[in-house]
């Protein structure tokens, strides 16, 4: 079940790592995908934009959630290169106790202030509602979310992205059967959506959870292990909250250009959702070798082989660079076939402003690629200050975008509102990579790492 990834050729341990993980990355899509098509399909462009609208909101609360259980699990990944299985264990046990106390607040907060934020950014009032309903849903199920995450997050910490994507398959086929029952036979609309979104996401925790208890045996607390740590929940913390507040800190800022969005009309709304959903799909094999560096380099900043982490990210560059000539390839040439997916032919504006935005965007995907990798291996080597920092720089430039630009040029501005927002964040990312990476090295010569 669990893979040392500190064995082994770098290119050969992280593409037999990758591609499970990026199977599971694509059905966790397809299922988002789905969503959005059933209801253009079948509920309206309205019920769509309704959707769509929640997007910025949903990835900043969610987002969130995500990073904070990345950051728990490297602790984990880098106590299971250093052998040191008790301190492993006790890792893994403070983590879910911080999940059980995070989960609640956040879901009572979000819950309490999601129609206000909704408001602040401009929503339509024609989808106010229906935008309300769907994101409340989603919210209430932020402990289910948040307990899948964690515990995908420590198989893949120990080497095992094949079991995640199990999971997701299963979760995803729960998923579009339930859609299909609650939006088309009950016409529930978006809220038919997001329970069913619920439901499995739920669903997917209780079996990962059943899987850890059953297969992880290294895993399974010793006497002893179960006491809480202050210490480590810190260092949990102190790893988990950065990546979090990174991801929310982009959020804010797609919140913001989502604002700018909402006062271009439902089409351009839905433009942008159908445009986001695709391109989700094409940038996730970049994203997928990202996050197969954090465990990567967790787990070979444990084991103390530097040379392992430098020859790791040289391999998962050129492969991604490689991928990234693919998917410019589909984005500047399939933008209509993809569009057609979610909306009938005769919504010719929403189409061609599809289009726009994949032709535009698909020109940047290689920057992309790097900041993915260079963000992802900076947070395995423990180092998530520096990574978050790189979402400020994300968040003036959609900033700008969506108070400044936007509203003078409009949506041909928004076309080029995440690519400025990648650019921006590889100024700061690239020295601080060379920096840490300068730092980390210095301190596996030294034997002064501390895990």
């Amino acid at each position: 079940m669990v893979t040392d990834l500190t064995k082994g050729k770098p290119f050969s341990v992280i593409l037999k790592f990758c591609l499970p993980l990026m199977a599971g990355q694509v059905f966790q899509q397809l299922y988002n995908m789905v969503d959005s098509i059933i209801v253009g399909r079948f509920a309206g462009t309205a019920d769509l934009s309704a959707v769509g609208s929640t997007g910025a909101l949903s990835f900043m609360v969610i987002g969130f959630v995500m990073g904070l259980c990345t950051g728990f699990s490297i602790p984990v990944s880098q106590a299971f290169g250093e052998q040191s299985y008790d301190k492993m264990r006790r890792y893994f046990v403070n983590s879910v106790y911080l999940t059980v106390v995070i989960s609640a607040v956040l879901t009572t907060v979000t819950l309490v202030f999601v129609k206000r934020i909704l408001v602040v950014m401009n929503t339509p009032e024609s989808i106010l509602g229906k935008a309300n309903d769907y994101i409340s849903i989603i919210f209430g199920g932020i402990a289910a979310t948040m307990f899948y995450n964690l515990f995908s997050c420590v198989m893949r910490a120990l080497g095992d992205s094949k079991t995640p994507l199990y999971l997701l398959i299963f979760s995803s086929v729960v998923n579009v059967a339930l859609d299909l029952l609650f939006v088309i036979k009950f016409g529930m609309g978006v809220k038919g959506v997001g329970i069913a979104t619920v439901i499995a996401q739920g669903i997917s925790a209780v079996l990962a959870g059943f899987v850890i208890v059953k297969k992880y045996r290294i895993l399974k607390p010793l006497k002893g292990e179960w006491a809480p740590s202050g210490k480590m929940c810190l260092r949990l913390i102190y790893v988990g909250a950065p990546m979090a507040l990174q991801i929310s800190v982009t959020a804010i800022g797609s919140i913001m250009l989502q604002s700018a969005v909402n006062r271009l009309g439902e089409d351009v709304i839905a433009a942008v959702t159908v445009g986001g959903k695709v391109q989700l799909m094409l940038i996730l094999p970049s994203e997928t070798i990202g996050i197969t560096m954090a465990t990567y380099s967790g787990q070979n900043l444990g084991a103390r082989r530097i040379d392992r982490i430098k020859a790791g990210i040289r391999a998962s560059i050129i492969t991604a660079f490689v991928y990234s000539a693919f998917s410019f390839c589909v984005g500047h040439f399939l933008g209509r076939q993809a569009a057609l997916l979610f909306v009938p032919s005769t919504q010719t504006n929403v189409i061609n402003c599809v289009c726009l935005f994949l032709r535009t965007c698909s020109w940047f995907y290689p920057f992309l690629s790097l900041l993915f990798i260079f963000r992802n291996t900076i947070q395995g080597l423990g180092y998530s200050v520096p990574a978050m920092l790189t979402g400020t720089f994300e968040l003036a430039a959609r900033a700008v975008m969506g108070y400044v630009i936007i509203p003078r040029y409009g949506y041909t501005a928004v076309c080029f509102a995440n690519p400025s927002a990648w650019l921006s964040a590889m100024i700061f990312l690239v020295p601080a990579y060379l920096i840490v990476y300068s730092i980390v090295k210095k301190k596996i010569e030294k034997g002064t790492v501390k895990i």
